[in-house]
């Protein structure tokens, strides 16, 4: 066994040793800083550090760097979508809106030509809308959105920027019904522009073909020839064209040749029409509205 004093003796000498090599190193850390504090000369061993600890602080960042890319991948793809999909939105509501714009400037040059039209200049006229059009293809009948509160009365004529349409049949409080001048049914008093050669007009059932079935074999009347209301029987105003004439057959044997015309207002295409008053007939007209707002 140790003797009691020689184990005291080991410790001291052992924790004289380790306070020796504390202040040691204290000293020769000191004595470093200030050498790299005046001189730098450790700027080289911490590069060299540096690159070696760069790997792990790499390894150590990675997962959330990764983490932040994703998000912001993600995020930057939502809000991409998003904009697309307000631009797509965007995209149909101007093509809708330039597709009305065509639609407006359109309506706006037809109501301008009617609006422009001759029977402006002589008559009082008014714009009516085409409400609705006889389905049976052996009737060219429609209605349109004017009626007795209007002033509009039986036999009144309808024109549009090229000439006659037809004429009012039927009228109620606020719509009417009219015949086309291609109705089989009605019959137009004309003459030929170019020398006065008066006729009648007769309608085929088709919008497009006229029939003049009382024009004899040795008138005076030729292909292209434009045929103007003749303002006989009061309902049409004189001089409006109706009809340019498209074939003339001549019927040896019979009284009459076939005369086909070709009507010069747009019946198939058109979507308003004017009302035609003259003096005497707003008068009457104007009767019948004040009539009709006292019954109501």
């Amino acid at each position: 066994m140790s003797a009691p004093g020689q184990t005291g003796g080991g410790s001291e000498r052992n924790e004289l040793a380790l306070g020796v090599l504390f202040v040691s190193l204290s000293l020769t850390c000191i004595a470093l800083m200030v050498l790299d504090h005046r001189e730098n000369h450790l700027e080289r061993v911490r590069q060299v550090l540096s690159v070696a600890v760069h790997p792990i602080r790499v390894a150590v960042d990675f997962p959330f760097s990764a983490w932040d890319a994703a998000s912001r991948s993600l995020t930057s793809q939502r809000e991409l979508l998003e904009e697309n999909e307000q631009l797509r939105r965007e995209r149909l509501n101007a093509n809708f809106q330039l597709q009305r714009l065509a639609a407006l400037e359109t309506e706006n040059a037809r109501l301008r030509a009617l609006l422009d039209s001759p029977a402006a200049l002589d008559h009082r006229v008014l714009v009516a809308e085409i409400l609705a059009v006889d389905l049976d293809p052996y009737r060219q009948r429609f209605n349109v959105n004017r009626g007795v509160t209007n002033g509009v009365f039986v036999g009144q004529a309808l024109l549009d920027a090229n000439g006659i349409v037809g004429q009012i049949v039927e009228v109620g409080p606020f719509t009417a019904e009219a015949v086309a001048i291609t109705d089989a049914d009605h019959a137009l008093p004309v003459r030929v522009n170019r020398n006065g050669l008066r006729t009648v007009a007769v309608g085929t059932g088709d919008s497009t073909r006229l029939r003049l079935p009382y024009v004899t074999n040795t008138a005076d009347i030729e292909v292209g020839d434009l045929l103007v209301a003749s303002g006989l029987g009061g309902v049409f105003p004189l001089g409006y064209p109706v009809a340019n004439v498209l074939e003339v057959r001549q019927r040896p044997g019979q009284s009459f040749a076939d005369v086909i015309a070709e009507p010069v207002s747009a019946l198939d295409r058109d979507r308003e029409v004017l009302l035609v008053w003259d003096a005497n007939r707003a008068t009457s007209a104007a009767v019948d509205a004040a009539v009709v707002s006292e019954l109501q």
